[in-house]
């Protein structure tokens, strides 16, 4: 294990003093029993266990945040401990974290035995969270929140990291894309033995990853242009990002070395890996092709990778099909424009009612102004019912995108008043979080 003092970058042209240790990834997996905590590190895991339990036993949530943060209290290095000596794989993009993210831990479940935070507590604590599950279990996968993958790589190097796309989610939280790009860059550079899977079909992605020494590249294609129309290193305009785009300052987008295809994953060399999964859509493929490729880098049989993946039917309630009011009912969560275009064109292929449920507390971000760069027209007049806190700023932009719709007091009141049918609901991230909750009391 190696202490490095690192550059803060050629913006400042000076050395920090911050000394941070590389945690590099192993060949093979730990021997059972090799994983040692000092006493520290012990007690703290050992409290941070206890203040789980009692939050889940208490009805006060899934522990997976306050177990981790006491953790972290008691212990700042806890993160760093407890990924010594193991192969963590670390998800993050603006959508699709939770759902490949566990697509990756089955994938590495193929082989041995992996923690994740599939609760979706995807900043330190929760990290901590689950690592601490299992100490001595050789793989990881966990989320990480965009402006969060720098402070994991101040902490340790990942052995494998990847990079789903970018686009404009909660301006007042996160703020505008090429701060999370530049973010995601500087991230990078802290970890120059990590390897990186990354979508090659966003430009704020291929700008956060074009530097780094190893890249693996997927395509899956560009259904979201709204964020892609200019270099975000020199900002001049790109036009079409699904084509082989070359920007004058140099920035282009790669060769694939992963292909998806309506029904596969074709690796580089032209072999081909069928998925026919559980879970719906063309978005699932990519996020299906991005585990695979990290099952691959960490030495996982192909043919158990996804046989693994194509089991998974839903991933912390995203998908999953559940009973509210009274009657069956299928989760869909999506909560900006670029995952609201990918749920719309899943349910437009179908007849089933739907319901659009839409709030804007903290957790969503405050502003809902997004509602109108989202293409509900999709819809094609398809009558839907509305609920939630911002339902009439939804009602209104339904109305100018020619879709006829009924706003309703609660989500209950809405289901009944739809046809018969298991009904679609898309719901942004709070009031999803509410309706998944509630199916499991």
């Amino acid at each position: 294990m190696a202490e490095t003092t690192r550059d803060t970058g050629p913006e400042t042209g000076q050395r920090s003093q911050q000394r941070w240790q590389v945690v590099p990834a192993p060949v093979q997996p730990p021997p059972r029993g090799a994983h040692r905590l000092d006493l520290r590190t012990t007690i703290a895991i050992d409290l941070g266990r206890l203040a789980a339990t009692m939050s889940r036993r208490l009805g006060l949530g899934s522990g997976a945040m306050i177990g981790g943060r006491l953790a972290l209290a008691l212990q700042p290095q806890a993160l760093r401990r407890l990924a010594l000596g193991r192969r963590v794989v670390m998800v993050t993009g603006t959508n699709g974290k939770t759902t490949t993210t566990r697509m990756v831990a089955e994938a590495l479940r193929s082989r041995a035995p992996a923690v994740s935070n599939a609760t979706g507590a995807n900043m330190l604590d929760g990290h901590v969270a689950a690592l601490m599950t299992r100490p001595g279990a050789p793989f990881a996968a966990l989320e990480v929140d965009e402006l969060h993958l720098a402070q994991v790589t101040e902490q340790f190097e990942p052995a494998v990291i990847l990079l789903l796309n970018l686009s404009r989610d909660q301006l007042d939280r996160v703020g505008e894309i090429r701060t999370v790009a530049e973010s995601l860059r500087r991230a990078l550079a802290r970890a120059p033995g990590a390897h990186v899977i990354a979508n090659r079909d966003d430009p704020n992605i291929v700008f956060a990853a074009a530097d780094h020494p190893g890249v693996t590249w997927i395509s899956g294609g560009a259904r979201w242009k709204g964020d892609a129309l200019n270099c975000p290193r020199c900002g001049a305009f790109l036009g079409d990002a699904d084509g082989d785009w070359r920007c004058g300052c140099g920035l282009s987008r790669p060769e694939a070395d992963w292909t998806v295809t309506a029904d596969a994953a074709v690796a580089a060399d032209g072999t081909r890996y069928e998925l026919d999964l559980a879970l719906p859509g063309q978005v699932n493929r990519v996020n299906a092709t991005f585990a695979l490729a990290a099952a691959e880098r960490l030495g996982c049989d192909h043919g158990a990778a996804v046989q693994r993946i194509q089991q998974i039917s839903q991933a912390a309630g995203r998908y999953g099909t559940v009973r509210l009011a009274g009657r069956a009912v299928r989760l869909l969560l999506a909560k900006n424009p670029a995952s609201w275009l990918e749920m719309l064109d899943l349910v437009s292929a179908e007849q089933h009612p739907l319901v659009l449920v839409v709030n804007s507390r903290e957790a969503d971000g405050y502003d809902v102004s997004w509602l109108w760069d989202v293409d509900f027209e999709l819809l094609g007049g398809r009558p839907v019912r509305l609920a939630g806190d911002r339902a009439l700023d939804l009602a209104v932009r339904l109305h100018y995108a020619g879709v006829p719709a009924t706003v309703s007091a609660t989500v209950d009141d809405a289901l009944a008043g739809t046809e018969d049918g298991v009904p679609d609901i898309i719901a942004n991230y709070t009031a999803f979080r509410d309706l998944v909750a509630r199916s499991r009391s």
